[in-house]
């Protein structure tokens, strides 16, 4: 049914549509820099060379540093400030998902936007009056963070018409890979050049921005936008007619707990960021401990799967997209497809780091395809909520968020320890458990995972008699 659109109305990269995907893929981005940035500037920030042992220094008697003030942390206490935000963002994705579908997603996404780019405003000044503040800042950010990226899936619920969920989807989300790409680039030099403070200036004042124009730009309906022409508010909320309801009702709890296309993506959903995790935390470190390059280069080698796995993960959108609007495969399959190319292909090359990395060009080789090819889960698992539950998409991958994002805590905690104990042998533990993680999830996954709207996410399932 959903292949039956008039196809002078389909799919036009010029529509406001994906104007607004684009917008939200330079959220994203600046979101993931705001995220990610303290991991860079920590260095500068923690000069253990410098001053060492008195707290909340600043070395202004080095002309280098007249802007970079220079902090006593401890490795517990850098652990905890970068950690932080991570705990802020895994307990808001639930209570987000579910407020999300009934107030306005434009007032939630602006003011949460708005909120991140300003605690970036306030880190250098939090962590001048000390390691508390800087870690109460980091947490909050994460809340912050955690309600703009949770809440923002409720856009496409209204936004996406059907044959354009992949790609729409995927042009979003890929801000969270291109992201990481731009800080490993820039951070160092802006450090370099203006000291570390203004990376969080540079990163807040762009948020800010943006959260001013996302208010101008965005609204909650395509029928209410000025900027939306006629043809497509028409072409949009025909092909949504049967699956958007005006109401929301109560959430149906135990027959989500019984859904297994919904345990499907939770799994799935667990093994990717356990994946992700390990590629993108430990990178840097496997770098390091197998090549033994300088921190500089150790910075552009780390950045460059990011720049692959953002371009995968737009390819595969489209490619999602095209192969279900020409009836290639069904969107089922299209979604067993990616989740499987996703979640196969970094176990795979990750295992050839370890046995068929003979230089230094195939091991950075097999590095970036292992972090690139994870991205082919975005037309996969991380948009299959959409396909089963649109009424309630939000929640839903809150719930499969805080699942996944479990994953990623185990993986990096357990990564972490392996490496502690050996740092050169481990990386074949670590590889072999993630391998083995993927390919049971995936098994789950391609036997019970759907694409079709369940009975329970239907509007007459609700009707009371």
């Amino acid at each position: 049914m959903d292949n039956q659109f008039p196809s002078k109305k389909g799919p036009s990269f010029c529509s406001f549509r994906y104007v607004l995907a684009l917008f939200m893929h330079s959220c994203n981005v600046v979101v993931m820099a705001q995220r990610m940035c303290l991991s860079l500037t920590m260095i500068a920030m923690v000069n253990n060379t410098n001053l060492r042992g008195l707290p909340n220094t600043s070395t202004e008697d080095h002309p280098g540093y007249i802007k970079n003030p220079v902090y006593d942390w401890s490795p517990d206490i850098q652990g905890i400030i970068l950690s932080a935000i991570l705990y802020g963002t895994f307990i808001i994705q639930i209570p987000v998902g579910y407020l999300s579908g009934i107030y306005p997603i434009k007032k939630i996404i602006g003011f949460a936007l708005l909120l991140s780019s300003l605690f970036s405003l306030f880190i250098p000044l939090a962590a001048e009056v000390g390691e508390t503040w800087i870690i109460a800042c980091r947490v909050l950010q994460g809340i912050s963070q955690g309600t703009a990226t949770t809440a923002q899936h409720e856009i496409w619920v209204k936004w996406a018409p059907p044959l354009e969920r992949s790609s729409l989807t995927s042009i979003s989300l890929s801000g969270f890979l291109l992201g990481p790409f731009i800080v490993l680039l820039v951070t160092g030099i802006i450090c370099d050049s203006l000291g570390w403070p203004m990376v969080f200036y540079i990163f807040g004042a762009c948020g800010c921005t943006l959260s001013l124009l996302w208010f101008i730009l965005f609204y909650d309906d395509p029928k209410n936008h000025p900027c939306v022409s006629i043809n497509e508010k028409e072409y949009i909320t025909s092909s949504l007619i049967q699956q958007v309801s005006s109401t929301r009702p109560s959430l149906p709890i135990m027959a989500i707990i019984k859904s297994l296309p919904l345990w499907a993506i939770s799994f799935s959903s667990f093994a990717y960021l356990w994946t992700y995790n390990i590629l993108i935390l430990y990178s840097p470190t496997f770098i390091n401990s197998m090549l033994h390059v300088n921190i500089r280069e150790n910075g552009i080698l780390s950045s460059l799967p990011f720049l692959l796995a953002w371009i995968c993960g737009i390819i595969a959108g489209h490619a999602a997209d095209l192969l279900s609007s020409k009836n290639v495969l069904s969107l089922t399959a299209v979604r067993k497809l990616f989740t499987a190319m996703g979640l196969l292909l970094p176990s795979i090359f990750s295992m050839c780091l370890l046995y068929l990395s003979y230089s230094f060009s195939s091991t950075i080789a097999f590095l970036i395809l292992a972090n690139a090819t994870s991205s082919l889960c975005l037309a996969g698992t991380l948009i299959n909520a959409l396909d089963i539950a649109p009424r309630y998409y939000a929640f839903l991958k809150g719930v499969t968020a805080v699942i996944g994002m479990t994953g990623g805590i185990i993986s990096s905690t357990l990564t972490g320890l392996f490496l502690s104990q050996d740092p050169e042998s481990s990386w074949f533990k670590i590889f072999l458990l993630m391998s083995a993680i993927n390919v049971i999830s995936l098994i789950f996954y391609l036997i019970f995972a759907k694409a079709e709207i369940q009975d329970w996410a239907k509007e007459k399932q609700h009707t009371q008699f």
